[in-house]
């Protein structure tokens, strides 16, 4: 209504033939009104598009703190379970280690029994084996040709020094022809063959019996040893596989927990972060809202003055009298000079209204406008108005334009402060992964060139050892030969001189004892001198054996040795480079972790810069608010006394 009232009178000022110095105010306020209108319109899409974006934020953060809330539960959740968990493992594989120690430890120990039943197993079968072989040659001789008793013996005891093994079967023969009843021997050449075959067959039966439960129990030793040793090995690799499956489960867990607290953290840290920029942004559109109240009543207030104004002085006894009166150059008449003498009552009674209310107010514009009404022609009056006016028009198009730039540069600055500090705390986050590496990797290579540097110690201690080693078999593969030599030497003397002693003796002196030589003797020291040579053959063989044994462990130890070596040279090298290449990496991402932290410090700084001109508020909205109604209030009886109406 006031708005198309000012219009009308805008209409009517411009059908005049002259336009004079109101109809120019009247025409400058409608485009006050006008541009006051647009800027209150602009102001309110300004805040109603920021209210928005708080309003998207709010529901975005809030999601988002929703989420990391939900994603901080799991993971502790996770976290607790998977700790509870490698713990279990943890003890589960400490209690297959004893297992595994003792099984070996068990199957250990049964081997060693194996082998020493093994070893009693060998000599006694060879000794049987051998009795029961020359047992049965005995007695296929026997049974060939004519045999009295004393020949018998003869035979069994020449064989019995060829043969070790027929010792036994002598001295059993012996014990069984003691036990004979009778008279002893006479004829030395009485035909005794079928009782010795008979004898010597049931020696051979026993010998046979014997070994086969030898053989026999040696069978079930192996079979019982080859089950036990099953059993153990098949629990041994079972529990080995169940280990390994565990310790792989084991550090996959330890690895997850360790990235699910990492993911915990950093959680915990965007969620904190965006608690507070939600803090932060609600407290600052709070503070935007309020000034933006307080700017849409002003600007209100000021349409309203505006308006008024423009109905005050658009009324005929202002605008008509003033186009009428006061631009004619003729003396004033008497009802010129009556109009004047009234309207100086009503600039007076304005004055004083001013006067009162700049008192009450403590308003020193309202006390300027007042003094300024009271010095002043009506005119002048209308002039004061249009400033007063432009000055307030002025100040809110200021005000929205500061309002605008703040509600700019705050936004800008707080989405460049997030950015940067999600930048530095990747950064960051970079550094400390890029130095854990690079301490890993450090320490990586000091152990590869000590395991490098115990290589090449274990290597030369491996061939001064193996020198030594191959020197001492050599000298004592010689001394066995020579040894064995020798004594063969010594048997071949031997044997020859009692083979001659027993044959040509008996022959000649058939009627008297026969003397063949030291005959007990005889086997004593043949067996003796057979016995070292076994022995010097023995010791041959068996180090030659362990010459060739040491000589392949040694090759394999150096060839695996060189290997171990020269792949532990060459993951020394690849450490190394990816060690140059992290540092290269940390040294770019502390130049970069710099200048975004001056990036983000600038920013902070403009923010401080940002607080007292767009957030910090010195004057409370309320005080501020009736400061301003009770200014333009007063501003509104004093047109209202000029106009001689009653104003809103």
């Amino acid at each position: 209504m006031v708005h198309r009232i000012s219009l009308l009178a805008l209409g009517a000022v411009a059908s005049a033939s002259k336009v004079t110095p109101v109809q120019k105010v009247l025409q400058m306020m409608g485009e006050m009104v006008a541009k006051g209108e647009k800027g209150m319109e602009q102001e309110q899409k300004i805040m109603a598009a920021y209210t928005e974006w708080v309003s998207d934020e709010n529901t975005r953060l809030s999601q988002n703190i929703e989420t990391a809330k939900n994603e901080i539960e799991k993971l502790t959740a996770f976290i607790t379970k998977t700790d509870n968990d490698v713990a279990v493992l943890g003890s589960e594989i400490a209690e297959l280690d004893d297992l595994i120690q003792q099984k070996e430890a068990e199957l250990a120990d049964a081997t060693k029994i194996r082998e020493a039943e093994n070893a009693e197993y060998v000599v006694q079968q060879a000794d049987l084996a051998e009795s029961v072989d020359a047992l049965q040659r005995a007695i296929d001789t026997l049974k060939s040709e004519n045999y009295d008793r004393p020949q018998a013996m003869m035979l069994l005891q020449k064989m019995a020094t060829a043969k070790p093994a027929l010792r036994s079967v002598l001295a059993a023969f012996l014990a069984m022809k003691s036990h004979e009843p009778g008279a002893p021997d006479v004829a030395a050449y009485e035909f005794q063959s079928n009782g010795i075959v008979e004898m010597l067959e049931g020696l051979l039966d026993k010998f046979e019996k014997e070994l086969g439960e030898v053989e026999s129990a040696e069978t079930n030793k192996v079979q019982n040893y080859e089950m036990n040793k099953q059993q153990l090995t098949d629990l041994i690799s079972y529990s080995n596989k169940n280990r390994d499956e565990k310790s792989v489960s084991k550090a996959d867990l330890t690895a997850k927990s360790g990235e699910a607290k990492g993911d915990l953290a950093a959680t915990q840290k965007s969620k904190a972060a965006d608690e507070k920029t939600t803090a932060e942004m609600n407290s600052i559109h709070s503070q935007k809202a309020e000034v933006f109240a307080s700017n849409q009543e002003v600007r209100k207030a000021e349409l309203e003055a505006l308006n008024k104004a423009i109905e005050i002085i658009s009324a005929p006894n202002v605008a008509d009298s003033y186009a009428g009166h006061v631009n004619l150059a003729q003396k004033p008449s008497f009802l010129q000079t009556q109009s004047t003498s009234h309207r100086v009552a009503v600039k007076e009674r304005a004055a004083d209204l001013l006067r009162k209310r700049a008192r009450a107010l403590s308003s020193k514009m309202l006390a300027t406008v007042a003094t300024d009404i009271a010095a002043n022609p009506f005119a002048k009056v209308v002039d004061m108005i249009k400033s007063l006016l432009a000055k307030l028009k002025e100040e809110a198009a200021a005000e929205a334009d500061h309002k605008a730039w703040c509600d700019k540069e705050l936004k800008d600055n707080k989405i460049k402060r997030n950015k940067k500090t999600a930048q530095s705390e990747k950064l960051q986050a970079e550094i400390e992964d890029l130095i854990a590496t690079i301490d890993s990797q450090a320490k990586q290579i000091v152990t590869l060139a000590k395991q490098q540097e115990d290589l090449t110690k274990a290597m030369g201690e491996a061939t001064s050892e193996r020198t030594a080693e191959k020197t001492e078999n050599e000298a004592t593969i010689a001394d066995a030969q020579a040894g064995s030599a020798a004594v063969k030497s010594a048997l071949v003397v031997l044997r020859d001189f009692y083979s001659a002693q027993s044959t040509g003796f008996v022959q000649q002196v058939p009627e008297m004892a026969a003397y063949g030589g030291m005959q007990s003797a005889k086997g004593g020291v043949v067996g003796m001198l057979e016995v070292i040579v076994s022995d010097f053959v023995r010791l041959e063989a068996e180090t030659k054996a362990a010459e060739v044994q040491a000589a392949g462990e040694y090759d394999v130890f150096m060839r695996d040795a060189k290997a171990d070596k020269i792949a532990k040279h060459k993951l020394e090298v690849k450490t190394k480079l990816e060690k140059d290449q992290k540092e290269f990496d940390l040294s770019n991402a502390e130049k970069m972790l710099a200048g975004v932290d001056e990036e983000l410090a600038k920013a902070n700084a403009y923010f401080e810069q940002l607080k007292p001109e767009c957030i910090e508020i010195h004057v409370s909205y309320e005080d501020r608010v009736a400061a301003r109604k009770a200014e333009i209030q007063a501003l509104k009886d004093a047109y209202g006394i000029l106009d001689q109406k009653t104003v809103e």
